[in-house]
C-alpha cells in the first residue's frame, strides 16, 4: 500500500483488525518435517556462493492464521502480508519446491485481497504484476501464484512486466519489459518479502505511471 494515497484510493490500516483469513490445511508444517527420499526442487537452479549463508539459516513459515500485517518500508509505503516468518514450520525452499503450494498461496491471497479491496474489484479496472524473474526464469514461484491469483480475482496478470539486469537486490533498477498496464489500479504481489528492496524497486518503476498501487506479499520474512 502506498502512503501517498491518491483520490479514490482505499485507506487500509484500520481494516486489518477486522480481517479473518482462514488457516490453510498444509501438511508437515512442524519442525520435524522430513522429505521422503531426495526432494526435487521444481524451481532449483545452480546456487551461487552468495546464497550459502542464507541457506544455512533458512527462514520458515508455519502458516498460522491471523498474522495479517502492514509493514512499512523506506521510502514509506505499506506492504500487506498474509503470513509471518516463524521459528517452526516448512522452510522457504520446501515451500517453493511443492507445486501444490502455488494454489494454496493463491487461495489465501484471494481471500485477503477480496476482504480488503471489496467491491472496488468489481470495477474491472485492476490488474496484478510481480517482480522480475531472476534466479528462476522458467518456473517462477511468484509468477505462478500471480497467474493463478489473477484467475481467482478475475483480473489480468501481466507476466514479465518488469525486468532487472542487476544481480543485486538492494538498489536494483527495474525497467519495463512490456507495455505498462492500462488499468488504473495495480496489485503488486511477491511471494515473500524480507527487506522490501524488491518492492521498493517495483514502486520506483510504477509510480511515474500515476496509478493506484497496492502491495501484497504471501510471507513477511521477518520475526
Amino acid at each position: 500500500m502506498d502512503r501517498a494515497v491518491r483520490k479514490g484510493a482505499i485507506a487500509l490500516d484500520e481494516m486489518l483488525n477486522d480481517i479473518e483469513v482462514p488457516s490453510l490445511d498444509v501438511p508437515d508444517l512442524d519442525g520435524s518435517f522430513v522429505p521422503t527420499g531426495e526432494a526435487k526442487d521444481l524451481f532449483a537452479e545452480k546456487k551461487r556462493a552468495a546464497w550459502k549463508d542464507v541457506q544455512q539459516a533458512e527462514a520458515r513459515c508455519d502458516f498460522a492464521p491471523n498474522k495479517v500485517r502492514i509493514s512499512y518500508r523506506n521510502p514509506a509505503f505499506g506492504i500487506i502480508s498474509l503470513w509471518k516468518k516463524s521459528i517452526y514450520g516448512r522452510t522457504l525452499t520446501e515451500i517453493k519446491s511443492d507445486e501444490s503450494m502455488v494454489e494454496k498461496f493463491a487461495e489465501g491471497m484471494n481471500t485477503l485481497i477480496r476482504q480488503i479491496l471489496g467491491h472496488s474489484l468489481a470495477s474491472g479496472d485492476w490488474c496484478i504484476v510481480t517482480s522480475p524473474k531472476r534466479r528462476h526464469k522458467t518456473q517462477n514461484f511468484a509468477s505462478m501464484i500471480s497467474a493463478k491469483l489473477g484467475e481467482l480475482l478475475g483480473i489480468p496478470f501481466y507476466e514479465d512486466l518488469a525486468e532487472c539486469h542487476s544481480k543485486h537486490r538492494v538498489g536494483a533498477v527495474f525497467t519495463f519489459g512490456k507495455e505498462p498496464p492500462k488499468e488504473s489500479n495495480i496489485i503488486v504481489f511477491d511471494d515473500f518479502v524480507t527487506t522490501g528492496a524488491t518492492m521498493i524497486s517495483m514502486r520506483e518503476l510504477l509510480m511515474p505511471l500515476g496509478k493506484n498501487l497496492v502491495f501484497f506479499t504471501g510471507i513477511n520474512n521477518k520475526l
